[in-house]
């Protein structure tokens, strides 16, 4: 059997840095250079030096990296400091009336909160939750709506050195039950509920009947009351944010921690088993956090920078709630969804609040891509500079979309690989350096050494897909699970004997270099003795003009070992059986056109939406049970509209 993985997609457009981009890019061609060759001749001192530059320490670290118990590394060990500290008291003396943080509620309405509005929010809290008996290295659980709240309840439980886990709003009772008692908490703050699409979300609730069914180690809720709808309140446990907050000084001396010393616990749930406590360090976390907002954002001091991602995800915690404002940025928060009141929301806010760099992620672009192009041309976007992707590869015919509508064909697209597990991007394009490929992540960033490698670890080259591993630490990569170190190196390492850190994705390289995620290995097709990446079938599928969404997945098949099932979501919904029979041919004859007659879907079954989380993750477990006629079971408690499964039910 083959033991690299077929790529059978090309991509030829290139789109390299325009004069003026590269003329004010904070990483230029010989920034860039003198980077890669401080990491490749000295990579812990290279890693050391911009830890010193970029971040505020209250002790100086004499150790860079301790890899004496590999594959649990550290970095800093020795050094001394607060992230909260990093992200809002050092600006203060030259930005204290700087907006931090432009709120956009569901309704509309803004707050805004300057960076002494947010030091003092931050404290105020932090002197609250230490009344309440929270100590450095408790565990706290936020369970919040996408709202200012959430940022100071983040960096009220750094400033107090205690680890904050989030808990994304969308997650049921029990999944939050369940991440209660892996993290033994001691507190738990959220909110009486959040507003979403016109609607009311109910969170206390939640925490309620999570709390009666476990949760013993909580000994108190705080609660932020957004909506003002009545909840239940627990004597002796429950208080309200503005009762905890009563009386408590606006200054908190921030808690100097080790480098090492977790700053916070995000769960990733995998399609089965227990959800794992992903571990990360204060220091090395937020060194990448800083630089990766600094080389790929491009971020100036007068830029506002919105990255749609909720806090409850990684995304949120790199690149709103820690990175943007160890910068002393100006971050936008938006608590809605992009189709409310009508499909032009993320177009409008963009405009009204004169959006410089936007973040968001392919599903929203394609969902948005869905009402044409002439919705987003009645806004002004003239302020955006700078574009980015996150969460999934983007398949070329939605990055030029996103090129020519909404940047104006000006705007450089950063199409960011990472994952909850590196913290912050690993490989990205430097506006003012790469030539973008639509579709590519491009290049690993300066001082991230990624590989690709087969079965056995043997290096690739160019076109041969194959493993996507990294082969030296990096300071934001995660630590442990928490509670699991055996998990942590059987996930991570275990593979290549504790040698690279093994991401769990298929990419192959292009003859210039740049790196093409080909999907998560677990999706990887063997169709006829040839193993198919996922993502290119996708991206044929999209490609074509009646085509909006499309995800991929396998089911068994006698003769070819694995059948190809497509899930296709169209511009335009079809609703005679004639009409379908006809879409599902001329689609298996376009992708046998695209990539060749081996990538012919088996079956297409047509949806008005994917299954897709709050987040905007697809679902591909539940596909894989529609495509091979399973009963469905599982928590479906986190998808946005469970009727979508019902529809991709019906075979065409």
């Amino acid at each position: 059997m083959s033991h690299t993985i077929e790529s059978i997609l090309t991509e030829n457009r290139v789109f390299p840095p325009s004069e003026a981009f590269k003329a004010q890019a904070t990483i230029n061609d010989a920034k860039y250079q003198e980077l890669k060759d401080k990491a490749e001749t000295d990579y812990v001192g290279f890693w050391s030096d911009l830890a010193r530059e970029k971040l505020s320490w209250s002790k100086d670290f004499s150790v860079g990296l301790d890899d004496s118990k590999a594959p649990f590394y550290k970095w800093f060990t020795d050094g001394e400091l607060n992230a909260s500290y990093n992200c809002i008291d050092r600006h203060l003396e030259e930005k204290e009336y700087k907006n931090a943080i432009i709120f956009e509620a569901d309704d509309g309405s803004t707050e805004t909160y300057t960076y002494k509005d947010l030091h003092d929010e931050v404290c105020r809290l932090a002197n609250a939750l230490v009344a309440k008996g929270v100590e450095k290295g408790d565990r706290v659980i936020i369970y919040m709506p996408m709202i200012p709240q959430a940022v100071f309840a983040m960096q009220a439980c750094a400033r107090i050195g205690a680890i904050h886990s989030i808990v994304f709003g969308g997650f049921s009772a029990e999944a939050l039950k369940d991440r209660i008692e892996d993290a033994g908490a001691k507190m738990v703050i959220t909110a009486d509920g959040g507003f979403r699409g016109g609607k009311t979300v109910a969170l206390k609730n939640a925490v309620d009947e999570a709390l009666e069914k476990g949760g013993r180690s909580v000994e108190s809720v705080i609660v932020y009351e957004r909506t003002k709808q009545a909840v239940k309140m627990k004597a002796g446990r429950d208080i309200t944010w503005n009762d905890a907050i009563a009386g408590m000084s606006n200054y908190h001396h921030a808690v100097m921690v080790n480098a090492e010393h977790p700053l916070f616990l995000l769960y990733t749930s995998g399609s089965t088993g227990k959800p794992k406590g992903i571990q990360h360090s204060t220091g090395g976390y937020l060194l990448n956090a800083h630089l990766t907002n600094e080389w790929v954002f491009d971020l100036k001091n007068d830029d506002v920078f919105w990255c749609t991602a909720d806090v409850g995800w990684i995304t949120g915690h790199t690149y709103v709630a820690y990175g943007p404002l160890s910068m002393g940025m100006t971050i936008v928060m938006f608590e809605g969804v992009p189709t409310y009141p009508d499909a032009g929301r993320f177009w409008k806010v963009c405009q009204d609040h004169a959006v410089t760099v936007f973040y968001t992620a392919p599903t929203a672009i394609r969902a948005l891509m869905k009402f044409g192009s002439d919705l987003p041309k009645q806004y002004d976007l003239s302020k955006l500079r700078l574009l980015g992707t996150v969460g999934e590869p983007i398949n070329p015919e939605a990055w030029i979309w996103y090129h020519d509508v909404i940047g104006r064909g000006e705007c450089p697209i950063v199409d960011t690989w990472w994952q909850t597990e590196t913290g912050a991007h690993m490989i990205a394009p430097l506006p003012g350096v790469t030539a973008l490929k639509p579709g590519s992540c491009t290049k690993p960033l300066p001082g991230i050494d990624a590989h690709i490698v087969d079965e056995e670890g043997t290096e690739l080259t160019h076109g041969e897909g194959g493993y996507l591993v990294i082969r030296k630490p990096w300071p934001s990569m995660v630590r442990t699970i928490w509670n699991d170190d055996a998990r942590f190196v059987e996930t991570y390492f275990a593979m290549f004997k504790n040698k690279y850190y093994v991401v769990g994705d298929s990419a192959h390289l292009d003859t210039d270099g740049n790196f093409w995620i080909m999907g998560r290995i677990d999706d990887v097709l063997n169709v006829s003795g040839h193993r198919l990446g996922t993502m290119e079938i996708e991206s044929a599928l999209v490609s074509h003009p009646a085509v909006v969404e499309a995800a991929v997945v396998g089911r068994p098949h006698d003769v070819k070992g694995e059948a190809i099932a497509a899930f296709v979501v169209l511009s335009n919904n079809l609703n005679e059986a004639a009409e379908k029979a006809a879409m599902v041919q001329e689609l298996r004859e376009w992708v046998a056109k695209e990539i060749g007659p081996i990538a012919k879907p088996d079956e297409i079954r047509f949806g008005t939406n994917l299954p897709k989380t709050r987040s905007g993750k697809i679902m591909r477990r539940l596909l894989r049970g529609i495509a091979k006629g399973e009963d469905l079971c599982g928590d479906t408690s986190t998808l946005e509209d469970p009727t979508i499964l019902a529809q991709f039910m019906e075979k065409h």
